[in-house]
């Protein structure tokens, strides 16, 4: 636990917070030494500060414990270990690090990482995983689950404009511009997109002020202040797009630049109960889905797993599959407005769309499955059939339908299709109304003909099944029975609202903007009251207005998630709000903002 620490945002693992030393920075940064000319001179938020004080090794000689200050984070005396040193001897000459009221840090390996008062954890043999995709995931992803959430994790000489983003995305806090200056003293340019030898370039592909003279004049005292330059705007892109909650999207392309940066942030994406702990279930950026890599987003295998496992379908109506549409909502588009048209409410339709998987018509407000635009070509890829025919056959094991239509053309989505029904154990017959394109005529006819002797559901139906289908998937599976089984609903779709069965107490209100509900108090005690899985943050003793901070926080649900819809309880106060972080980072956090709070009751 820290003082000096404050977490703001969240991009999945990586984090946009505050140093609060006597001059605040914010983080991510490059970190300097408090004797290191090299990289001072450009104070500001997030640039490089001569704000790092090292107490020394005692592998040299003993240490006396410095006075400290709250101008400069000050590395205690520690005993460092280079990579493959046993963990037996890391722990013989481990130091103890005392309680110090001044900002600290401590020196940790994977192995030895663990909660010891400190603010800066300094990861020693971080060159040691450089360039190696396993050790470097194992080894960040290792530390940061031991380490206190509220504290900062720095990696001392690795960081280059190049691979930054993916030292962040990862869980890296700071920094510093040890590589990147050693780089420009051996004449290497560094950029975003790799490095070159000073003798190579015809020209400066910067404008930065070390770049604005001719080439001729360029040296490698020139190349030290470029590639530091570099390495500060790789670091303020790289905190802009942890504002926007599309740092993953920009790795995606960046990242391929070297082949260790791909390697690395593929295998962190199979750290996957890692990472989603630290995913939001919700956020306003959209999903640019441009690759193969986003199908293995936390996001997209969310809701994939969410679909096939929570969800169940309560229509008593045949399938109609339908190919997805560039316009969200889908409902909102001109196919899918033709193919109302045609179903009538005579059957229940699921979009089928790479990235997402399989979309039922009741979730296709839910996050992300009205955020995300995709690269069109009007071809799939293997691993794009392959991921959305596995989703649509664990959606085909948990839901039994009368009647399956298929209406989708014939590339990728019939292979689909047909390979999804060929894995489910039990006979399923599929009737295909396509004639060329879904939206023909002929397609069209045939789809309403196929359907003309089924019976309608009913508006209530359609509304009562759509809020049970939402708990299901916001809170787990029967949610929507333990909850709205005896209900009224109001207003129109998308703005859908639950009312208790006499129609007075408002329970719940569909959000059209993230396809979640929000809970009114008598709603939020019928949640706890109900068998239907709760997310819970105790509190002390006290009233919260607002908002709830993480001291103010003595317990809280494993399974919360930054956006998750939660019940606030003390001694004192029974409120409803919005996590803003996961339920283990509020138990160990002792700054920032742990739920907002929607309504409140002084008990």
């Amino acid at each position: 636990m820290t003082d000096y620490v404050e977490v703001h945002e969240r991009d999945g693992a990586a984090r946009l917070g505050e140093l609060r030393l006597a001059d605040p920075l914010t983080f991510p940064t490059l970190l300097g030494h408090a004797d290191d000319e090299r990289v001072a001179g450009e104070e500001g938020p997030g640039g490089p500060h001569p704000i790092l004080v090292d107490a020394g090794s005692e592998w040299v000689a003993d240490r006396d414990l410095p006075e400290g200050d709250d101008a400069t984070v000050t590395v205690l005396p520690h005993r460092g270990f280079p990579g493959g040193t046993p963990e037996e001897v890391q722990d013989a000459f481990a130091v103890d690090y005392p309680d110090v009221d001044y900002p600290s840090g401590a020196v940790i390996s994977p192995d030895t990482a663990d909660d010891l008062g400190a603010d800066v954890y300094v990861l020693s043999n971080a060159q040691h995983l450089d360039g190696h995709a396993q050790a470097f995931v194992a080894g960040v992803v290792r530390t940061r689950e031991a380490i206190p959430a509220d504290t900062a994790l720095y990696l001392p000489g690795v960081a280059t404009p190049g691979n930054v983003a993916t030292l962040i995305h990862a869980g890296v806090d700071l920094v510093d511009a040890d590589r990147a200056v050693l780089a420009g003293t051996r004449g290497r340019y560094l950029t975003t997109d790799g490095n070159r030898a000073l003798e190579h370039l015809s020209e400066l592909p910067c404008a930065c002020p070390a770049c604005r003279g001719p080439i001729e004049d360029f040296d490698r005292q020139d190349c030290v202040a470029h590639n530091v330059n570099a390495l500060r705007a790789a670091l303020a892109t790289v905190r802009e797009r942890i504002r926007r909650g599309t740092l993953r999207d920009y790795l995606e392309g960046q990242a391929r630049q070297e082949q260790w940066h791909t390697a690395t942030f593929r295998r962190l994406d199979r750290q996957y109960a890692y990472l989603e702990q630290r995913t939001p279930v919700l956020r306003r950026a959209e999903i640019t889905a441009s690759s193969d890599d986003t199908l293995r987003r936390v996001e997209i295998q969310r809701f994939a797993e969410r679909v096939t496992t929570r969800y169940r379908n309560r229509f008593d109506a045949p399938l109609v599959l339908i190919p997805c549409s560039a316009r969200k909502p889908y409902s909102e588009s001109q196919s899918h407005g033709q193919f109302h048209d045609a179903i009538q409410f005579r059957a229940h339709t699921v979009s089928m769309t790479s990235p997402i998987g399989v979309v039922p018509q009741e979730l296709e407000l839910t996050y992300p499955a009205q955020h995300y635009d995709t690269v069109v070509t009007g071809d799939w890829s293997a691993t794009e059939v392959e991921f959305v025919s596995d989703v649509l056959a664990a959606y085909l094991r948990r839901n039994e339908y009368p009647r399956i239509v298929a209406h989708v053309p014939e590339d990728g989505y019939r292979e689909i299709v047909d390979r999804a029904v060929e894995s489910v154990d039990r006979d399923l017959a599929v009737e295909f109304t396509v004639e060329d394109h879904p939206t023909t005529t002929e397609s069209l006819s045939n789809l309403a003909s196929t359907l003309a002797d089924e019976l309608k559901y009913s508006k209530r139906e359609r509304q009562h099944n759509t809020l049970k289908a939402v708990a299901d998937y916001q809170f787990g599976a029967g949610a929507g029975d333990a909850l709205f089984d005896d209900i009224r609903v109001k207003a129109r779709y998308p703005k859908l609202k639950a009312h208790d069965a006499d129609g007075g107490d408002q329970l719940a209100a569909l959000v059209p903007n993230y396809g979640v509900l929000s809970f009114t108090l008598a709603g939020a005690r019928l949640w706890k009251q109900s068998d239907a899985p709760t997310k819970v943050v105790e509190i002390d003793d006290f009233v919260p207005h607002g908002s709830v901070l993480a001291p103010g926080v003595v317990d809280a649900s494993d399974d919360i998630r930054v956006g998750d819809e939660v019940v606030v309880e003390g001694p004192q106060a029974f409120a409803v709000g919005r996590a803003e972080m996961s339920g283990p980072e509020m138990v160990e956090s002792t700054r920032g903002i742990a739920s907002s709070v929607r309504h409140v009751e002084e008990t």
